[in-house]
């Protein structure tokens, strides 16, 4: 796995990284969205050594993961063959060749390999979320407490997500799979303190009256936050019902999520983060076809063994204050789905919630996710087109309920 081998070759790294490696790489993380402009500004300035700043970056880039990780040697193979050679990488133009196969399919799931048609192992509702220690939760309480959103005791609060899942459509073809993602995103909000309101097949007009009604949910007065999620076919308009046809607009409009939960509407979750998710297409440019989430007709662009499989592109969007959404797609872009496994988006989103909450903000998940894709797209340019939007920040650092010692929540 690329982390563990940037770990073993960390402490060589440090001694051997030169400044104009130092100095691209950190460009090359910026660019590809591992670190922000503070992160890569802080190892400048608050490192006087070249050796200082080596150790810095390199800890950054292993605490965020192994896609992370994947990229830094990467670039260290193609930009610095002395560096790659001292370290045993194996230099070179091509991409994804300076670690093992097997390291390589750990990074990049072997479902997802061209070469090899394998089905995906879903980690729905199979995985376990990984707990931290009462000190680990202390040590981030205390450096970041003024950044955390206000958390609730667990005996007396009373959490909330509602999953809204259309699978059964008038006009559209089934989403098959559907149900996967309903079973692992449920299990996955129970597990971290929800009670999850699972609603099915609905118009755009009945997605709105439950929305308004879990809106005003006397529990949100009880509760420090809450989560969303929405799984059906999309346009770049919003979420369509099951009634959408091209003669039948029945779509709920992404803004109306928002406007229904804002201070205005919902007084009860004022100041508490709300947590959006959305799996459905936004319009209709993709570079393969699988099975997906849109409303439009399948196009046919040939790709091996692509029939068992679907892509998510990434969007991450933070609108008004204290949400945090992350769509599976951006505008004008589709969104897949595995017909037994799963909607491909869910499956990552799940697997990373489940490896990074004890220990990362919701942002930071998101980022891994989204990372997640960008690796794929780096190393698999031919098999796929992802879409990766911008991040903006609007809200506190969101810490998941993890550990029943100290709950890192909000």
């Amino acid at each position: 796995m690329a982390d563990k081998v940037l770990k073993e070759k960390r402490k060589l790294l440090i001694h051997s990284m030169g400044e104009g490696t130092i100095n691209g790489l950190l460009d090359e993380l910026l660019e590809t969205r591992v670190l922000n402009q503070e992160e890569m500004e802080k190892v400048k300035r608050e490192n006087a050594t070249v050796m200082d700043k080596a150790q810095a970056l390199l800890d950054s880039v292993i605490r965020k993961g192994a896609p992370a990780c994947h990229i830094c040697i990467t670039y260290i193979c193609e930009e610095d063959s002395h560096l790659a050679g001292t370290l045993g990488f194996s230099a070179g133009p091509t991409s994804g060749n300076h670690l093992t196969t097997q390291d390589s399919q750990v990074v990049l799931p072997s479902f997802l390999v061209c070469d090899n048609p394998a089905m995906p192992t879903s980690s729905g509702s199979g995985g376990s979320i990984k707990l931290c220690s009462l000190d680990e939760a202390k040590t981030i309480w205390k450096e970041k407490s003024t950044e955390i959103y206000p958390i609730m005791d667990k005996s007396s609060r009373t959490r909330l997500a509602l999953i809204i899942c259309n699978e059964e459509f008038d006009s559209l073809s089934k989403r098959t799979g559907a149900e996967v993602d309903i079973i692992g995103m449920t299990t996955l909000l129970q597990n971290l303190g929800y009670k999850v309101d699972v609603k099915t097949n609905l118009t755009a007009s009945e997605m709105t009256t439950e929305l308004a009604a879990f809106a005003h949910r006397q529990e949100h007065e009880t509760s420090d936050s809450t989560f969303l999620v929405f799984m059906s076919h999309g346009i770049r308009e919003g979420i369509c019902g099951k009634k959408y046809s091209e003669q039948v607009p029945d779509v709920l409009q992404l803004n109306a999520i928002f406007e229904m939960l804002n201070t205005r509407n919902c007084r009860s979750l004022k100041d508490k983060p709300k947590v959006i998710i959305i799996q459905a297409c936004r319009g209709e440019n993709h570079g393969v076809v699988w099975l997906k989430d849109s409303a439009g007709v399948c196009r046919n662009v040939s790709l091996p063994t692509t029939e068992e499989l679907e892509d998510d592109a990434i969007k991450k969007a933070h609108i008004e204050k204290d949400f945090i959404a992350f769509c599976s797609s951006t505008p004008d872009n589709v969104s897949w789905r595995h017909p037994t496994m799963g909607s491909v988006f869910i499956m990552r989103l799940i697997e990373h919630l489940q490896e990074y909450a004890h220990s990362c903000d919701v942002e930071e998940i998101f980022r891994k996710v989204r990372l997640w894709w960008m690796l794929f797209s780096l190393y698999f340019p031919e098999c796929l087109v992802i879409a990766i939007g911008s991040i903006e920040s609007r809200y506190r650092h969101v810490y998941l309920p993890i550990t029943p010692f100290f709950p890192k929540v909000f």
